[in-house]
């Protein structure tokens, strides 16, 4: 059908040059007349590329309004996959909590930052909704570019008249050097070129009028698909840097949990060696009959905390920023062992600083 479209357009530039041609030959057009029409038709080929222009983005912006649709409804599923993943491990997490907590807290960790991860998606889903999605369907069916395209049709309707009416033209002036040249031919004729005249007048200004349309359609609708483009990007990578910070916080915080769980059972198995006498432990006597055993390496040092520990199991000591331990054994796993505000358990090496010396209030206060 456009080819067929595009032949008949040829032909009747072919036909108007052949009339323009002859008339010219008659003497009854100017160069004046020649030039008008030469600026009408590059007028019209402007016109052509223009709606050739906006008619492929316009197929280009629903295209993408298309397969923003289709990863919208197929993320929707994903999500709500993924949400009643993250609702089954929140539920597992609060109600073991008691009788697994190394796991439970594991678990419960994973639901609630995966379900932060789904929100992040819910919120770029929604941004290519709105700012993409939305902008481009209003480009495509709103009135700017359907009001440009009608004044082309008008153009293009009006411009076949102008066609019709040389032609009409052009026979009655060789039907006036043919025969005697009576009254009403004459007058024939001058409505004729009168009609002519006006037509070809309308036809120039609606073909400015037109053009300047389709010019600002065509400039708006790259600017609104350029924008929309970088929208989607903007959002995407805001999305995926998101789920990154949240990914890398669930990864910290279970291999903490991690080393928690393998510290708590190494604490328990050390704390069972030190209550059974070894030929590695010295022992002194308090005076009391009870025995004080000493560090197996017989070596004590003091540090000062410098990030606080909240103790999440048994046998574990919680810190305090700013506190001074005595420590006394510090295990090749990352946790040492030692004395902080008259109690002691285990917590990790990196949570504290070894001083040389420390006031001897703070010790004999904390201590």
């Amino acid at each position: 059908m456009e080819a067929i479209k595009k032949q008949a357009a040829r032909l009747r530039e072919q036909v108007a040059k052949q009339q323009q041609a002859v008339l010219k030959h008659l003497g009854h057009f100017g160069n004046e007349a020649v030039t008008v029409d030469e600026a009408e038709f590059q007028c019209y080929q402007q016109l052509q590329n223009l709606y050739n222009s906006t008619r492929s983005a316009k197929h280009f912006q629903k295209n993408i309004v298309r397969s923003i649709e289709g990863f919208v409804s197929a993320s929707s599923k994903q999500m709500e996959i993924a949400r009643k993943l993250a609702e089954d491990c929140c539920k597992y997490g609060a109600d073991n909590q008691c009788t697994n907590s190394y796991v439970a807290r594991s678990v419960l960790q994973f639901g609630t930052l995966h379900n932060l991860m789904e929100n992040e998606r819910e919120t770029f889903l929604g941004i290519l909704g709105d700012q993409v999605s939305e902008p481009l369907r209003l480009s495509v069916t709103g009135a700017p570019l359907e009001d440009a395209r009608h004044l082309t049709h008008r153009y293009e309707k009006l411009r076949q008249e102008v066609d019709a009416q040389a032609a009409e033209v052009l026979r009655r002036r060789l039907k006036t050097r043919e025969s005697d040249i009576s009254a009403e031919n004459c007058m024939k004729l001058r409505g004729a070129e009168a009609r002519l005249t006006e037509l070809k007048s309308t036809v120039t200004a609606l073909g400015k009028e037109a053009t300047s349309a389709m010019l600002s359609v065509e400039n708006q609708q790259q600017q609104i698909t350029v924008q929309c483009l970088f929208a989607m990007v903007d959002a995407e990578r805001c999305y995926h840097q998101h789920v990154l910070d949240i990914l890398d916080k669930l990864h910290a915080e279970m291999i903490l949990e991690e080393q928690l769980n393998d510290s708590s059972s190494q604490s328990v198995t050390i704390q069972q060696d030190v209550n059974t006498p070894s030929v590695h432990q010295d022992t002194t006597s308090n005076g009391s009959g009870d025995q004080m055993h000493i560090n197996q390496k017989g070596t004590f040092f003091i540090a000062k905390v410098i990030h606080a520990f909240d103790a999440q199991a048994e046998g574990e000591l919680s810190l305090f920023l700013d506190d001074y331990v005595v420590v006394r054994q510090v295990a090749p796993t990352g946790w040492s062992e030692g004395e902080c505000r008259g109690k002691a358990g285990w917590f990790p090496s990196a949570y504290i600083e070894k001083q040389e010396k420390a006031p001897a209030d703070k010790i004999v206060q904390e201590n």
